[in-house]
């Protein structure tokens, strides 16, 4: 497309009702945010951070730019993502609203509410815990799309062990690369993941890349019984999910950590080289989370939202995890959406027909 193509492009105006209630309401809003920002963008990040994150312990300067380009924003604040995604709905009276909507490979569908899930969050947190994972160890979850992969995460964030999340059909050599380099402590899993179908031996495969040596750190492998396949066991190391959950409390105070304290580390796909991990920050990270689930989604309270990504991406985390909890949103997530049964063309696309079921929430 040419310049002169370029520049004779319009922009369609959204419909005035849809205006009226818009977090940002127009080009007159959002040159105002620009125009804040340009004015102190140090106050203006300050004034957001406090608005919409909530600090246990109040930061008092905003920007650190003393070793650019390695900004450090936030760095004297406290706070804890797994509280701000979960705690905090509960104190402003959504325990009760869904806060996931799953649907598996065979069409199972799973509600959970926000008290639900906080519940299953701690239980796995203290648990993980009992097996001697602290703040600052790193943990790797190689799991199916489902809502204990959601749960792992924020169980991590909880206690302050960043998590590593390996897409669930990278190879054990993907998967052991990843578990070296980020020098993980305790590996979460499932026995198998199931997609469009097909089962793939989730165990095995870190069985296959524990194996290749390197990764000795590794000292407890949890399975999530997705399927009930059999798998290898190594007594001592490995340990079903629900067992280890049975018998801990359905709360759990969480672990304070300052607003640079690593949340999560992911690694780049690794097809131009080895893969490099890209590591984020707390109060940095969970609060665009949570703003461009206001600004560019414009998320209302009634809305139901659906990110169609995997947990093992960067959108999956921001827009199945993190950024839909922060701002106490329903939201549908699902493993693979199915095809439609043969010779059943009139009914609607599968995606449109996930869409209609979720609409019921």
């Amino acid at each position: 497309m040419s310049t002169v193509e370029l520049n004779h492009l319009s922009a369609a105006a959204p419909q005035i009702p849809a205006l009226k209630h818009a977090t940002i309401d127009g080009m007159g809003a959002y040159h105002a945010l620009v125009a804040e920002a340009e004015r102190d963008h140090e106050a203006f990040w300050a004034r957001l951070a406090r608005e919409h994150l909530e600090w246990r312990r109040p930061f008092t300067k905003v920007l650190n730019d003393a070793n650019a380009p390695f900004y450090q924003w936030f760095e004297d604040g406290e706070l804890n993502a797994s509280y701000n995604c979960l705690d905090r709905n509960l104190a402003n009276g959504l325990a009760d609203k869904t806060a996931i909507v799953f649907e598996a490979d065979d069409g199972k569908v799973t509600r959970v509410t926000y008290q639900e899930l906080y519940h299953r969050v701690c239980r796995l947190a203290n648990a993980l815990r009992a097996r001697g994972v602290k703040k600052g160890d790193r943990v790797v979850i190689y799991m199916p799309m489902s809502v204990e992969g959601v749960a792992a995460m924020l169980a991590c964030a909880r206690i302050g062990a960043p998590h590593s999340v390996v897409f669930g059909g990278f190879s054990a050599k993907s998967l052991h690369e990843r578990m070296v380099d980020v020098g993980a402590v305790a590996v979460m899993t499932a026995d198998e993941q199931v997609r469009a179908g097909k089962t793939l031996p989730l165990k095995t495969i870190v069985d296959e890349a524990l194996a290749m040596g390197g990764a000795e750190a590794v000292k407890t492998v949890v399975i999530y019984r997705r399927t009930g396949g059999r798998i290898p066991w190594i007594a001592g190391r490995d340990a079903w999910l629900h067992e280890l959950e049975r018998n801990q409390p359905d709360t759990c105070e969480p672990e304070w950590v300052g607003a640079e304290h690593p949340l999560f580390v992911l690694y780049t796909s690794g097809s131009t080289g080895a893969p490099k991990g890209v590591q984020h920050s707390t109060g940095g990270y969970l609060l665009w989370a949570a703003l461009t689930m206001k600004w560019t989604f414009d998320i209302k309270p009634a809305d139901v939202f659906w990110c169609t990504a995997d947990i093992g991406w960067i959108t999956g985390h921001t827009y199945i995890c993190y950024g839909p909890t922060a701002v106490g949103a329903t939201q549908v997530a699902s493993s693979t959406p199915r095809r439609p049964p043969s010779g059943l063309s009139s009914r609607p696309p599968t995606l449109m027909a996930l869409c209609i079921r979720a609409a019921s929430t």
